[in-house]
């Protein structure tokens, strides 16, 4: 189907541009939104007669989405959730949960401004675009764990879902155990400290 874009769409292109896209695309995304009109004779015209009052509509929008970038843009927000132990979550983080947080940070927007594809499904950190104007996309980061603990690991770049093995964890436990003993003098020793020090003369201590 050959369209009239009423916007600039990503890789489509520009307002006022005839481009040709499936049907269903159309149908479905564009028309409905009112992207585009079917190209037809009609709405041609008619186009020319809206192109004024659509650029000078996108102008105050795009001014608008800059305002609202500078407030957006490289945030970082945490979203606590149950998991298994391999990181899968028992549920999803949505594009209604991450528009959510956003709006709680003061910036208000629609979770159709959240570019992605699919919901989040396992623990991690996320670089989510935000489509605030069609000439306008930010970016924030989502870090997904099980506890403000595990957040703060995940935001270091720790993996999280790497379970140690029984032989890594008593190694571990070992050298633990070994900086604990030569953090402090052994029992022997320190009485051995304090009966020299007891037998230096008054003068000398």
């Amino acid at each position: 189907m050959e369209v009239i874009l009423l916007e600039r769409v990503g890789r489509l292109g520009q307002m006022g541009e005839t481009v040709r896209v499936k049907d269903g695309f159309a149908r479905n995304f564009l028309l409905p939104r009112g992207k585009a009109l079917r190209a037809t004779a009609d709405n041609k015209k008619k186009f020319e007669g809206m192109r004024a009052d659509l650029e000078k509509r996108n102008l105050e929008a795009k001014g608008d989405a800059g305002k609202l970038a500078s407030k957006v843009d490289g945030k970082s927000f945490v979203v606590l959730r149950q998991a298994s132990e391999a990181g899968q979550l028992f549920g999803s983080v949505t594009t209604r949960d991450i528009a959510r947080l956003i709006a709680e940070d003061g910036a208000d927007i629609a979770k159709g401004q959240v570019a992605i594809n699919a919901p989040i499904k396992s623990i991690g950190q996320y670089k989510v675009p935000i489509a605030l104007h069609p000439e306008i996309e930010v970016s924030v980061t989502v870090i997904v764990a099980r506890s403000a603990d595990e957040a703060e690991r995940i935001k270091r770049g720790e993996d999280v879902t790497v379970r140690r093995t029984e032989e890594e964890e008593e190694r571990a436990a070992a050298a633990a155990s070994a900086e604990a003993f030569f953090d402090k003098p052994a029992e022997g020793e320190a009485e051995a400290a304090g009966e020299a020090a007891a037998e230096k003369p008054a003068e000398e201590k």
